[in-house]
Formats: C-alpha cells, sequence, structure tokens
C-alpha cells in the first residue's frame, strides 16, 4: 500500500490554503471509486487521505470553489482541480502539492 498526502498552497497570498475539499478516487473499470475525502488544515496539508494499492491509477480532486467561496471571493476560474497519476509499484509515499491562484495552478510531485 502507498500513502498519498497533499498540501495547498495559495499563491494569491503566500499562504497555505485551508479549508479546501479533498477527495482522493480510484480509477475502475466503471469509472471513479471515492476512497475517501479530507479537507486541507490550517497548514494547508490533508494528511488524512487512505492508502491506495501500487499500480492504481488515482484522482486527486479539490474543490476550489469552496474554498474561495468561503473566502467570500470571486468564483475561480478553475472551481476544481483534477490530478490524476499512477502509483509506482516500488512507492511507499506520494506528496502531490498543489500551488494555486484564481486563475491558475501548478501541480508536482513532492517528496
Amino acid at each position: 500500500m502507498t500513502g498519498i498526502s497533499t498540501h495547498v498552497l495559495d499563491t494569491s497570498v503566500g499562504r497555505p490554503a485551508e479549508g479546501v475539499p479533498v477527495e482522493l478516487a480510484l480509477h475502475t473499470e466503471g469509472g471513479w471509486k471515492v476512497l475517501g475525502t479530507s479537507a486541507t488544515d490550517s497548514d494547508g496539508r490533508a494528511k488524512d487521505l487512505p492508502a491506495v494499492e501500487a499500480g492504481s491509477v488515482v484522482r486527486l480532486l479539490f474543490d476550489t470553489a469552496a474554498y474561495y467561496a468561503a473566502k467570500s471571493e470571486e468564483t475561480p476560474f478553475f472551481p476544481e482541480v483534477s490530478i490524476v497519476f499512477t502509483v509506482a509499484p516500488a512507492q511507499h509515499h506520494y506528496h502531490v502539492p498543489l500551488l494555486l491562484n484564481p486563475f491558475g495552478y501548478s501541480v508536482y510531485r513532492g517528496s
């Protein structure tokens, strides 16, 4: 099993993005199966997502519209961010940070 964590930084204010809803789903023949949900903490981290089997194709879905609505800001250009990746057999953990602003985002494989 491979652990999955994420960290969201709001680059428009230079701070962690607290309260971003995050969903982890597994790709199956029938579509996406939700494995777990979370929300980022005060440090912008979601550490309580479930582990997944090696070789799986998974999706992290970030509800950015909910995050910006809670901040009483305009609806962002990207109301959600979907990151799909394959979990390699030899990896024990994946950390997938998201750098977010109302008009763009960037993601990378962290350590």
